[in-house]
């Protein structure tokens, strides 16, 4: 051996980039082989700053200041930028931290409702040109006749619904449940008639209660509210799942 030492350096850098228009800190990997003023272009694209309105400052791995980097014909290399340093560019445009983050500093574009309902350029003009969603008369109208529909068929099923009735509850995408009818009605937390169900086992969501108003009297678990059409009366005797058992 000659005794000779070679020092091989990495070709790119990873730094950090914090400024003065921004809170946040990201990093990047550059070529140390660009010039000062290639990496303020680079710089450009990542904190929203002019080039020519950059002074950039060169802070060690532990934050604390090196040098500028002023020489915009130097390259990169040149300087003493290891991996993790960060380079914090100062934004001399005038723009200010927060300028393009924060939402509530962008002033905002504000039609009134009659002003957008005469514009033919609208997504809200679209849509009734191509009879989209509540602009298409005839499909709303088979919806409401639909709704309508169904409801007349939850009233008559809740017409013969009484309470102390046993029943079946039949719900998609639930197992089938037995329990005994406490309350047929309107309620407070829904539109519509509802059937309310005392299981014979723990297998519903509430006390009989809902949002404080009480519309009959079971264990916690034991009851449900269901839908009059999901519901089946008959002569069904109390089952055991042996939940109870040990």
């Amino acid at each position: 051996m000659d005794g000779t030492v070679t020092v091989i350096t990495n070709p790119t850098v990873s730094v950090r980039v914090t400024s003065t228009v921004s809170s946040f800190e990201v990093n990047r990997r550059f070529n140390r082989s660009v010039t000062i003023a290639e990496f303020k272009s680079k710089l450009e694209m990542i904190v929203g700053t002019p080039a020519a309105c950059m002074d950039l400052d060169l802070f060690s791995t532990s934050d604390k200041f090196l040098q500028k980097l002023d020489d915009n014909e130097a390259l990169l290399g040149s300087y003493h930028v290891d991996d993790d340093c960060r380079i914090h560019v100062t934004d001399r445009s005038g723009a200010q931290s927060g300028e393009f983050t924060d939402l509530s500093k962008v002033e905002k574009f504000e039609i009134s409702d009659d002003a957008y309902e005469k514009r033919a350029d609208s997504v809200r003009s679209f849509k009734k040109n191509m009879r989209f969603g509540r602009f298409n008369e005839e499909n709303r109208a088979k919806q409401e006749e639909a709704l309508a529909k169904k409801e007349e068929e939850e009233m008559a099923a809740a017409d013969a619904i009484t309470v102390g009735n046993r029943c079946k509850v039949e719900v998609p995408g639930q197992p089938t449940k037995i329990g005994t009818v406490m309350f047929v009605g309107t309620v407070d937390f829904k539109t519509g008639h509802w059937i309310g169900v005392k299981y014979d086992e723990p297998l519903g969501k509430n006390d009989g209660s809902v949002n404080g108003k009480r519309y009959f009297e079971c264990e916690p678990k034991y009851g449900a509210f269901v839908k009059p059409l999901s519901v089946t009366v008959g002569d069904f005797p109390e089952e055991d799942y042996g939940l109870d058992e040990m």
